[in-house]
């Protein structure tokens, strides 16, 4: 048995402590906040602000974990060099986390280091550096913040007259204390995919059927696997995903994100070393593992000898209409056992406007159609009312 300190303990916490705690595993789930979704199911639980350096090292030295699992970007990701030195595994590797807690360190990585292909961009520090480079790049662009998660803070900018919203929304939705932004060529793409990718101690890299996706305000909404595309891009995308996650080092899964387009192929977009919100696909057993499982048999080093395509299947998210401090309640779940579909409820203890409350899961044989799948997801998902 392990010790596992997991940091960030949201809804894909929670499905990675399920499976920690079925192969025999003993986890410590931390966050900001008391109630949060991976405390419910975890051995034990601490609460602190984890960009506080003094706070983290606080948790490690009393739990003496046997490995760290960052769940979430903002974490003071510079102390788990400390950790990693002094024998504790971080995972995929403290250099994953570092470089991939802002988009600055994995896009020049990516792109001027690893020579992939990508949008291009420039980044941000005033103003004027911004409408620089949205001069430069042309109308429309995309304006990120360096360090955030679920879209915040992510703006499509049409015209010179949305600069100065962009930069404002930007700066408010950035996590921790990096106060700049990225400014993304558009790329006109035919559909986007998650590849998850999954890096083992003495094993070949792996990689899951490809995910569609489709994101608004750049966060995640519904999810389907296998996402049709072809052979050629599934090869490059592969070839991309092996390329970068070999260079970051570490054992587990990651969740590759990429554009298509049929005129110009593939493009690394962004990379998270954990899994990831739109596997959660995976939950509906399309494959012979989920991507939970993945990550945590990859971080113990027990062998994964292959990953099978089982299904097909799509994912639709439960989003909150309403910001309560207050524990939320739903109605119409009755309605979604009419029907042969799985539903997630997080347990989320607090709603705000738009805040993912769930997921409706279905699946089909291999060959089912992947519209009639994703309409019946976002069709069950509507059923259920977060009041």
């Amino acid at each position: 048995m392990k010790k596992i300190l997991l940091l960030g303990s949201g809804e894909l916490g929670k499905e990675f402590v399920i499976a920690a705690k079925r192969l025999g595993q003993y986890v410590v789930a931390c966050d900001a906040y008391a109630g949060a979704p991976a405390m419910q199911v975890a051995d034990e639980c601490e609460v602190f602000p984890m960009l506080d350096g003094e706070k983290l090292e606080a948790a490690v030295r009393k739990h003496r974990p046997d490995i760290i699992v960052p769940e979430i970007e903002a974490i003071r990701t510079e102390r788990l060099y400390e950790f990693e030195k002094e024998g504790i595994q971080v995972t995929p590797s403290a250099r994953a986390v570092n470089y991939t807690m802002n988009r600055k360190a994995i896009r020049d990585l990516a792109a001027k280091e690893l020579g992939l292909k990508t949008a291009k961009y420039f980044y941000a520090k005033t103003f004027e550096e911004l409408k620089e480079a949205a001069e430069t790049l042309g109308y429309p662009c995309i304006v990120k913040p360096l360090m955030s998660s679920s879209g915040k803070g992510q703006s499509l900018v049409k015209s010179a007259d949305d600069l100065e919203h962009a930069w404002e929304y930007g700066l408010h939705g950035s996590r921790g204390d990096i106060q700049e932004l990225i400014v993304e060529e558009f790329i006109h793409f035919d559909c986007e995919i998650t590849l998850l990718t999954v890096t083992q101690k003495n094993g070949p890299t792996l990689f899951c059927p490809p995910i569609g996706h489709v994101q608004k305000g750049g966060d995640y909404r519904e999810s389907f696997q296998p996402a049709h595309i072809a052979p050629e891009h599934l090869a490059e995308a592969q070839q991309m995903a092996e390329k970068v996650t070999k260079a970051l080092t570490g054992a587990g899964i990651w969740g590759v994100e990429f554009f298509l387009s049929h005129e110009n192929g593939v493009y690394f977009s962004e990379l998270s070393p954990r899994p990831h919100d739109t596997g959660m696909v995976t939950l509906a057993n399309t494959q012979n593992f989920n991507e939970f499982e993945l990550h945590l048999r990859a971080m113990l080093g027990l062998p994964i000898p292959c990953i099978k395509q089982l299904r097909a299947g799509a994912s639709a998210v439960i989003l909150s209409p309403i910001a309560s401090q207050e524990p939320p309640h739903y109605r119409g779940m009755e309605r979604t056992c009419e029907e042969d579909v799985d539903v997630r409820i997080f347990g989320k203890p607090t709603t705000r406007v738009n805040r993912r409350m769930g997921v409706v899961l279905v699946s089909g044989p291999t060959d089912a159609p992947l519209d009639e799948l994703r309409d019946k997801a976002k069709r069950i998902a509507s059923y259920v009312e977060v009041y």
